[in-house]
């Protein structure tokens, strides 16, 4: 499922693609070719492979011409399914601009990076994908607000890996000390995000600061943007006790229709690829849920489970034992 995490990561490189290289160069030491442009590429992986197949973000290096490709996937947990879909990434991103291609993996969390960088045998002798992955390891710790302010991309992502060390308090303030300038848009996400990454000892650190009256910041935007965060965060707390019950009822009957969902396209022996899987992850509608459920029952592939229009009406049941109906199941064509 799609979070505030995950987006708010990819947005970091989307505002500032030179961050990829700089990662692989700086961080991760890779010897990358000469190059004076680097751009968004679309991540749309369709010429070579099915078009459910999509990677994070696509950044490219030019130097007149495509010299360098870089796929940046975020990875916040174990997914097996990803394991099988980078190095499709990679050749068929190879094929389409017609250069080396590496894969950036950024994964805020020691225990995902570690996953995440275990290689990838392919089976073909010496066809082994070594992930590039910068965990917390490889991100540096940014408290000097001058480093902040030249790159406050790195600045956030700095907060979000190392936000919940003792130092996480330090990164903050370079953090605030760095927006001021930017556009609102950016500054509300990157404030949210630093501040989210604390720890709970660091957010009341703080939140103490604040109040207190003490720490000036940058800008009177910054403040009033951190007041009102500071304010949601009070009114989100007083909900929460209201409605925190309801909420952990709901959320307990989604979990359940997931999971009927994923068993009973699992026992129809339907694949999930990665990209409907994340698609019916991050479906929070019930009556949708409930659909595709209905759904899952007749469909003969995942994609039709997908498609615009009333449900399928399941097969004739005729009469069996007792006078029971008994439903008679059309065998499913091998694909």
């Amino acid at each position: 499922m799609a979070s505030m995490q995950h987006e708010g990561l990819l947005l970091l490189f989307r505002n500032r693609p030179t961050l990829a290289p700089e990662l692989l160069r700086d961080a991760l030491g890779l010897q990358l070719p000469a190059w004076s442009e680097a751009r968004v590429e679309s991540a749309e992986l369709t010429e070579v492979v099915p078009t459910e197949y999509r990677a994070d973000l696509v950044v490219l290096l030019l130097e007149g011409k495509p010299v360098f490709a870089i796929v940046v996937e975020v990875q916040l947990s174990r997914d097996e399914d990803k394991r099988k879909t980078w190095p499709l990434y990679l050749t068929s991103l190879r094929s389409r601009v017609g250069c080396p291609t590496a894969l950036l993996v950024v994964a805020p969390d020691a225990a995902v990076a570690r996953w995440c960088a275990q290689p990838i045998d392919l089976g073909h002798p010496g066809f082994v994908l070594q992930p590039l992955v910068a965990g917390p390891g490889a991100i540096p710790v940014i408290t000097d607000e001058q480093r902040a302010r030249r790159d406050p991309e790195l600045a956030v992502l700095s907060a979000m890996a190392h936000g919940k060390e003792e130092v996480g308090s330090v990164i903050a303030k370079a953090v605030m000390a760095a927006v001021g300038g930017l556009d609102a848009e950016r500054l509300n996400l990157y404030v949210d995000l630093t501040l989210s990454a604390l720890s709970e000892a660091a957010r009341r650190t703080w939140e103490a600061l604040m109040q207190s009256g003490n720490y000036e910041y940058q800008t009177e935007f910054v403040r009033k943007h951190v007041a009102q965060l500071e304010q949601r965060r009070q009114e989100g707390r007083q909900e929460g006790r209201q409605e925190g019950r309801q909420e952990g009822r709901q959320e307990g009957r989604q979990e359940g229709e997931l999971a009927a969902l994923f068993e009973v396209l699992d026992a129809r022996g339907i694949k999930v690829g990665a990209a409907a899987r994340k698609q019916i992850l991050a479906c929070t509608d019930s009556s949708q849920l409930k659909l595709w459920l209905r759904r899952a029952v007749t469909v003969e592939s995942v994609q039709e489970l997908f498609e615009p229009g009333p449900t399928r009406k399941p097969a004739a049941r005729k009469a069996g034992k007792h006078g029971r109906s008994v439903k008679v199941l059309k065998p499913r064509s091998k694909r």
